[in-house]
């Protein structure tokens, strides 16, 4: 059977017979000029029509109409097929059956007659058109163009009667939101397909299409801007083609055009606006100044109670709001729609507008999402309270880490530079530290500390921390970092006694605290002080705060290998040097200090070549950590090759690097000196260190009074220190080395081999050979009737004791171990473990780093002194 439209009949009057039906309502709309093909769409129609009930909803302007219509054009189903346009008053029964009843006559469907012409159609009628329906040889398509929105329950019992009893009739309703059928029955029984606001958004293709067809063509950033502003609404992009027509920059047209434009602002008044209620308009203009919003906040805003109600009615009018994600209770606007609105508010009432942003400011605040508040509260002006929200809220930390790129961060970027409020001075230090500007923080919290004595601050507890948090993060770069002793303490008082609910909400706060002291602690000296805080800050730093991170284990990296704990230097520096990388970080801030801590750790072990290959690799520039330690090791290494006045013309001092650094540089010249035979020089040198001297100093004292020839002293000061508890290793290592040395020039063989063997087992745990294969030439005298001490002698990392695996290897990478102990290619390790390449080698790296390797064979027979394989 062929399709009937009424629209292609050219002898149908405008009228039926007596004059009562308009035939226009029967009429399939005509398509446009600007008609974009939607194949996928309208693949769904036709599926939709396999079962009883199809519903097409969305915006106003969606392209609702236009897509059935071209469904029935296409002529997609050979079955007779009824189109009837609804409108506001055709809800009355009577009104509906009589469209219903003569539109099935006129697409060929014998529908039976009312016992009273024009009268409402009955139970009995209706049971009559029921079985006319499914007399026919093939279902029946009835479109009901905006029924959807028709008010009553009456037209909507008759058409779920008829639905419930003719098999063969297929109804496809559309219009803004759901009509006063029973959906959920038909949904749950599987017999309704739903085509929503989201199914209609035009596409990147689409989009393309409809521009060209009005003569502006679109692609790349363009496209993908104009779509993302009109988020895919049909009449919108429509609109803005029609604005941008004729227009010599279109790319100015795409990035200016808002709701607001004429033409669009006409359409949204006459569409939407015209048909609220007052209190609805009044609504609609006091909720546009929010973007993500609940009925709460709204409520809040609006200072209206019934904002759920409202929200919920002009969701289900698709009045261009709509709930955001499934199962929750935020809403927003569509955005043409919120510009609109924001316009006609700040012109109408450009008073009320702030208002309006203090009071969401305030409810965001209270209700955790700073960062909306913050932003509120900018638009209003108040930076202030902006200010205050951010101190108050704990989360001057996170404005410090993320800086102005961040989002909190960037809220500031227009924060007035004259505005002498001590909060807001506060927060532009932190911008300011976090930007690396320490000196105009500095001065900046100077300014917020003198505002404060003389205006005070409601702020509370939030106000103490941050000002603890600034003090801790300014004593690094400081004249006075031992403050750290008196600041610490009081500041890790006040943050056990702070808000757990906030400090849960922003655990970088502690995080940077601890980072702050431990760095505070290394610029004064305090190596063992800042290696346990920073490992603390390690284990407690956020994700999403991977650049602290890093930050934290390139400088615990450097103080590791200082104190001679080489095993976990390595492991902080490899783990600084993969997390870099899997954050991407620029070179600027590459932590080019964990790779001289991984020369550093090579030089002792007396790997040179390895040393050698990270030291190439090190660009210190700008990094005084990473300079002055490159210093020391490079120092080393030329000592090691025998070029003493280069050794000595590397240790430059280096501004800005941490007085233990500086320290092992100045001793390093030292020792450098004595070797020269200049005695007075390492004399002056000595006396130029600060008091109380410590025990690495007492070493090259020591040392210096054997130059003299004053033995006695000489071993009595390095004897107290090898003796002592707490020593670092490579400074005990010394000590017996130089008693070592003490003895032979004694001619105490005995002492000597004594200390020796002293010096070995201290050296074996981190395999420290450097120190020892120096003065090995010198005591070869002592060693020549010692063969077991010789072969030591021979090969000093026989003398290294059994290394201990900290972390466990898993399964997988004992697996892995086997393969390369049988010297099998990465490629056949991973086929015989159903493996990629690529989770192989991520396995070597982990063998590596928990074995303390640098290579693989090094991995293998370290592997067998534990027994592993």
């Amino acid at each position: 059977m062929s399709i009937e439209l009424i629209a292609d009949s050219p002898d149908t009057a405008h009228y039926d017979a007596d004059g009562s039906l308009l035939a226009s309502k029967f009429a399939v709309p005509a398509a446009p000029p600007f008609m974009v093909a939607r194949p996928a769409l309208l693949e769904r129609v036709s599926e939709g029509v396999r079962g009883p009930v199809t519903l097409v909803t969305g915006l106003a302007g969606s392209g609702k109409t236009q897509l059935l219509a071209s469904w029935v054009r296409s002529r997609a189903v050979d079955w007779p097929i009824v189109w009837i346009t609804c409108e506001n008053g055709d809800e009355p029964a009577a009104t509906f059956w009589s469209y219903v009843l003569e539109g099935l006559r006129r697409a060929g469907v014998p529908a039976p007659e009312p016992a009273v012409p024009g009268a409402a159609a009955s139970r009995t009628v209706l049971a009559r058109l029921a079985a006319v329906i499914d007399r026919q040889p093939t279902p029946v398509v009835l479109v009901l163009d905006g029924a959807a929105q028709m008010p009553g329950r009456e037209w909507a019992a008759g058409l779920e009667f008829l639905l419930g009893h003719a098999r063969g009739l297929r109804v496809v309703l559309a219009g803004r939101w759901d009509p006063a059928l029973p959906l959920y029955r038909y949904r749950l029984a599987g017999q309704l397909r739903e085509v929503r606001t989201a199914d209609l958004a035009f596409t990147a293709e689409e989009t393309a299409r409809l521009m060209e067809l009005h003569g502006v063509p679109l692609a790349g950033p363009d496209l993908a801007a104009l779509l993302e502003h009109t988020e895919g609404w049909a009449a919108g992009i429509r609109l803005c083609a029609c604005a941008m027509q004729g227009s010599a920059d279109v790319t100015r047209m795409v990035t200016t055009i808002s709701g607001d434009e004429s033409t669009i602002a006409e359409y949204f008044i006459g569409e939407v606006l015209r048909t609220q209620s007052p209190v609805m308009r009044r609504f609609l203009l006091e909720t546009s100044v929010l973007d993500t919003f609940s009925a709460d906040l709204a409520a809040t805003v609006t200072a209206r109670p019934d904002a759920q109600r409202l929200l919920a009615t002009l969701t289900r009018e698709n009045a261009f709001i709509q709930p955001v994600g499934d199962g929750t209770d935020l809403y927003r606007y569509h955005r043409l729609f919120a510009e609109l609105l924001r316009a006609q508010l700040a012109w109408g009432e450009p008073e009320q507008v702030a208002t309006l942003h203090r009071r969401a400011a305030r409810w965001l605040s209270q209700n955790g999402r700073l960062a909306d508040a913050v932003a509120h509260a900018v638009t209003a002006d108040d930076w202030g309270t902006a200010a205050t929200m951010v101190i108050e809220d704990l989360a001057v930390a996170r404005l410090i880490l993320e800086g102005e790129t961040g989002r909190l961060g960037g809220l500031f970027g227009g924060l007035p530079e004259d505005l002498d409020l001590p909060e807001v001075m506060i927060v532009r230090a932190a911008l300011a530290y976090g930007d690396g500007r320490s000196e105009d923080a500095r001065e900046l919290f100077t300014l917020a500390g003198n505002l404060l004595a003389i205006q005070g601050s409601d702020c509370g507890e939030g106000l103490t921390l941050t000002c603890f948090l600034m003090q801790l993060l300014l004593l690094a770069d400081g004249p006075d970092p031992e403050r750290v002793d008196e600041v610490a303490p009081v500041a890790n008082a006040f943050l056990a006694v702070a808000s757990a609910r906030k400090l849960a909400r922003h655990p970088e706060l502690r995080a940077l605290m601890l980072a702050a002291e431990g760095r505070a602690r290394s610029a004064y000296g305090d190596a063992e002080g800042a290696v346990a805080v920073l490992t603390e800050a390690v284990a407690v730093i956020p994700a999403g705060y991977e650049t602290l991170k890093v930050d934290c284990l390139r400088t615990l990296a450097v103080l590791e290998a200082y104190r001679g704990r080489l095993g976990r230097a390595e492991s902080a520096a490899r783990q600084a040097l993969d997390l870099a990388g899997q954050c991407g970080l620029d070179p600027e801030r590459w932590p080019v200090a964990a790779q001289v801590a991984l020369a550093w750790v090579a030089l002792e072990r007396y790997d040179i070549e390895t040393a050698d290959r990270h030291l190439r690799g090190a660009q210190t520039a700008g990094d005084p950590l990473a300079a002055a330690a490159h210093a020391v090791v490079r120092s080393r290494r030329l000592q090691v090759r025998g070029e003493l006045r280069g050794a000595l013309n590397a240790l430059e001092p280096v501004p800005g690097a941490p007085s233990w650094l500086r320290r092992e540089a100045e001793l390093g010249r030292a020792r450098l000196l004595l070797g020269a035979g200049r005695v007075d020089a390492v004399a002056e040198l000595l006396a130029g260190l600060p008091h109380p001297r410590t025990a690495d100093v007492a070493v090259v004292d020591a040392a210096l009074a054997l130059a003299r020839g004053e033995t006695g002293r000489a071993h009595e000061v390095a004897r107290t220190v090898a003796d002592a508890a707490g020593v670092p290793v490579p400074v005990a290592l010394d000590a017996w080395l130089l008693l070592a040395m003490l003895a032979a020039s004694g001619n105490d063989e005995p002492g000597a081999r004594e200390a020796l063997r002293r010096a070995l087992r201290v050296a074996g745990p981190e395999n420290l050979r450097r120190p020892v294969h120096q003065v090995w030439g010198g005591l070869r005298r002592v060693l020549r009737d010692d063969e077991k001490l010789a072969a030591l002698g021979g090969s000093p990392q026989a003398a290294v004791a059994e290394p201990v695996v900290v972390e466990p290897l898993s399964k997988r990478e004992l697996d892995v171990l086997r393969g390369m102990a049988e010297m099998l290619p990465t490629e056949e390790i991973a086929a015989s473990m159903y493996v990629s390449v690529n989770t192989v080698k991520t396995h070597v790296r982990s063998i590596l780093r928990k074995l303390s390797a640098s290579r693989r064979n090094e991995a293998v027979r370290r592997a067998r002194a534990l027994n592993l394989i």
